[in-house]
């Protein structure tokens, strides 16, 4: 009791000081880069995709409950996210925005989302499972071509100092993972290491591309314990009950080693600054302590099925309306919105940590702090 009094203290101390803090300046514009955590619609475009939300149930408690391709019964993190910094919705995904040439150049001055899920670090993360993603090395060459076009509104000068106030938001890794351990299960501990830093440095050479293209302001999101989803806790041979340790110290391992590779990256790139979000230490908070992060007096009461899927832990079977999934009433309750995704209102928390939290979850700043940095 006395550690879950302490913990709720904590976490109403960081939530609160998201509002009570002096109003931030939003960013010139906001870019996000990712998987499916960030995703708000860029699969629902890519006709070949097996990963894709846009249909129901997802998107129940959007208005009108409308499917609009994020994992999510609603809002997903980079939703919450923009919302802290004041604008009103997301920034578009870039193929919606291109397949509108009308009004793309317009469409992009505030940011645009490049998001994909099922993508990765690594260039064919997702092509074997999903057939068709758009990799993160992708997503930057997209960028590529907003440069281009901010460059011919405003011109180099006003481009190359708009982007050094806006915030790039990159949340990615866990696919990467994940086909670590299901495509080579007898891996030995060196092959795993050598594969993590063939992946560091891949991520490496992609933050460096989008510092050469303009990026300064780096709002990084690290891989959360991808061990303790519904989908991992119900595979063959697995206690349901507990976390996939394996896959857990894979999650861990990025971390520092993402942690290790901004530190150094900061202090080789002129300008450049970051905040790196825990979103390990973030969610195994809640999982030990469900009743510590609360927003009322309830808490989550499950942190262990997803809210919507079939099967133990409903986690057997995806979110999708062929297979007549079980579907909670009480979302607000569930950690888990699917085999893999949080809920709404677990991304609300999160985004608020991301945003206004402390270092416990964020080094060496949160993002608001990013954002007002010089």
């Amino acid at each position: 009791m006395a550690k879950s009094k302490l913990m709720m203290l904590f976490v109403s101390f960081c939530l609160l000081s998201v509002f009570s803090a002096s109003e931030v300046a939003p960013p010139a514009a906001i870019f996000i880069f990712g998987d499916s955590t960030v995703d708000v619609g860029t699969n629902t475009l890519l006709l070949q995709s097996g990963a894709r939300a846009d249909f129901s149930p997802n998107g129940v408690d959007f208005p009108y409950s409308v499917p609009t391709g994020r994992f999510s019964n609603g809002l997903n993190s980079a939703d919450q996210i923009v919302k802290l910094f004041g604008r009103r919705k997301s920034p578009p995904p870039f193929l919606y925005a291109a397949s509108h040439m009308s009004t793309f150049k317009r469409n992009i001055l505030q940011g645009v989302n490049f998001a994909s899920a099922g993508s990765g670090i690594f260039q064919d993360t997702g092509i074997k499972r999903w057939t068709e993603v758009v990799s993160l090395g992708n997503q930057i060459q997209q960028f590529a071509a907003v440069r281009g076009n901010f460059t011919e509104i405003v011109g180099f000068k006003t481009t190359d100092t708009v982007l050094s106030k806006s915030l790039f938001i990159i949340s990615i890794g866990s696919n990467d993972l994940f086909e670590l351990v299901e495509y080579f299960p007898n891996a030995t501990d060196l092959f795993k290491a050598e594969h993590m830093e063939r992946l560091q440095l891949t991520y490496k050479n992609h933050l460096k591309n989008l510092y050469k293209l303009g990026a300064r302001k780096f709002g990084i999101i690290s891989v959360p314990p991808i061990g303790c989803c519904p989908y991992a806790r119900v595979q063959p041979n697995v206690d349901p009950s507990v976390c996939v340790k394996e896959l857990n110290k894979l999650a861990q391992t990025f971390f520092i080693e993402t942690h290790a590779l901004l530190r150094k990256l900061s202090s080789d790139l002129k300008g450049m600054r970051y905040s790196l979000g825990n979103a390990y230490e973030m969610t195994m908070s809640i999982i030990q302590d469900p009743l510590a992060f609360v927003f009322n007096l309830l808490g989550f009461k499950d942190v262990q099925s997803a809210c919507c899927g079939y099967g133990r832990l409903n986690g057997e079977k995806a979110c999708v309306t062929i297979f007549d999934p079980n579907l909670c009433s009480n979302r607000q309750e569930f950690l888990f919105w699917d085999l893999y995704h949080p809920t709404e209102f677990a991304s609300q928390l999160a985004a608020r940590t991301l945003y206004g939290a402390g270092t416990r979850y964020m080094t060496p700043m949160n993002f608001s702090q990013l954002v007002a940095s010089y």
